[in-house]
């Protein structure tokens, strides 16, 4: 998610200037900036914009410029957008920022240019790397990764009689939440994070939603299995617990943000994406206080099955360019800036936009901007982490899983062998979404 798809997170700061940056965009999306260089669109999605602006402007040269098309929150709406343009050859269309799994299908649709293989140098983590390949060829730049992690009240845990220190279940987060009065925040509305938390779960257990993806159509559909069930059971139990929040069918990543600290209670436990820390750091002298931050706990996310290693969710943004574009060169120079080092470590120090090289998280500058022991959880997890199906016919696989486990409080023991059913009948075309 990337926020993923997504992907990443709700803060406050990506509210301002939305309509100026829109308006803007419109305007250069209809030609040159009046100077006779060719103007580079890039399309974004909302996380980060101050800094990708910065970047925007720091990666525009006395040849081209670089400049920002603001793409919607949502990732579905973002995918649906470029590829109405793609599929049109629009040539205006040079740099994109990519939810991870759309680019196996815009790769597949001869849509994106390829890149040079260096871009994925032994640098570049393995999870974040993984994402830009299709059919052994280079066909994005890793920007920033995303992984989940579990983050709590520490005097929840404690007073639960959790031990942080070693992994933890799905079960036992519900159990201590339930029995102390507190809750877990999910994300559980019907969109392409209620698919990451599934997949994770389903990988966690050892399965997986479909594999043999490079079969198309006729990939193997793995969801009914007993790692799908597990899944299937974690959702029922929150579901029916007093830990599930009140807004649990229509949640996502901001909606459980305000329940860790209340004004009554002793919070939650939840799983969200790494903008986290900056969020609630930012807060602090506003609407919290330093012994609250101070409670805010980190953890890897939850395991499946005891004893079993969790598969963190992957996300991130990755960076496309357009095959239909008129300045090709220009496009991947871009491209190959605003995914540079030192571009990483400004969204990752401004926004909580995680890298997706392994080097920069030795800098100084996230040294001093987060605690070590948060930055090497990011940096395993991102490593470990659990990818979604990596698919041509991702957007119909997404949909078709959403449409049977939503509602999250209908999900039963059935569930998995309904979903198989429903997916092979799309992917084979006897069903329509």
């Amino acid at each position: 998610m990337s926020r993923p798809m997504h992907r990443g997170g709700v803060r406050r700061s990506l509210a301002a200037g939305l309509s100026l940056i829109g308006m803007a965009g419109l305007l250069a999306a209809c030609g040159g900036d009046g100077s006779g260089k060719p103007v580079l669109n890039w399309y974004i999605n909302p996380d980060g914009q101050e800094t990708l602006g910065q970047l925007a402007d720091q990666c525009s040269t006395d040849k081209y410029d670089v400049e920002l098309q603001l793409l919607p929150t949502s990732a579905t709406d973002q995918r649906t957008q470029l590829a109405r343009r793609l599929a049109a050859e629009d040539s205006s269309t040079d740099l994109m920022s990519l939810d991870p799994v759309f680019v196996p299908e815009f790769a597949n649709a001869g849509w994106l240019a390829e890149l040079d293989s260096s871009i994925v140098d032994d640098d570049v983590l393995s999870g974040a790397a993984d994402t830009v390949m299709w059919e052994d060829k280079v066909y994005a730049a890793p920007q920033w990764a995303n992984t989940q992690l579990l983050w709590y009240r520490k005097s929840l845990a404690e007073a639960a009689g959790l031990d942080m220190s070693q992994p933890v279940t799905w079960d036992q987060i519900i159990d201590a939440a339930d029995s102390e009065g507190g809750t877990v925040g999910v994300q559980a509305n019907r969109y392409e994070a209620y698919v990451v938390w599934i997949n994770a779960m389903v990988m966690g257990a050892g399965g997986d939603i479909i594999s043999d993806t490079e079969a198309g159509r006729d990939a193997k559909v793995d969801i009914d299995s007993d790692a799908g069930r597990e899944a299937a059971a974690i959702i029922s139990k929150l579901a029916d617990s007093s830990a599930a929040q009140a807004d649990f069918t229509v949640s996502n990543e901001g909606t459980s943000l305000g329940q860790m600290f209340p004004e009554e209670g002793p919070g939650e436990f939840m799983t969200n994406w790494t903008f986290v820390y900056k969020n609630y750091e930012g807060l602090v002298g506003d609407s919290l206080d330093e012994e609250q931050f101070k409670d805010l706990g980190f953890a890897r996310y939850p395991a499946t099955v005891e004893g079993e290693p969790s598969r963190p969710p992957i996300g991130g943004i990755d960076i496309g360019v357009g095959a239909y574009s008129e300045d090709l060169d220009f496009a991947k120079e871009a491209a190959a800036c605003i995914t540079s080092p030192e571009a990483q470590s400004a969204l990752a120090v401004n926004e909580g936009l995680m890298p997706a090289r392994g080097s920069v998280y030795d800098s100084p500058e996230l040294a001093e901007a987060y605690p070590p022991e948060l930055l090497e959880l990011y940096r395993t997890s991102i490593e470990d982490g659990g990818p979604r199906p990596k698919s041509a016919f991702y957007s119909q696989i997404s949909s078709a899983v959403q449409s049977v486990w939503h509602s999250p409080t209908a999900v039963d023991e059935d569930t998995p062998a309904e979903s198989a059913k429903f997916l092979k009948d799309v992917l084979s075309g006897r069903s329509l979404l």
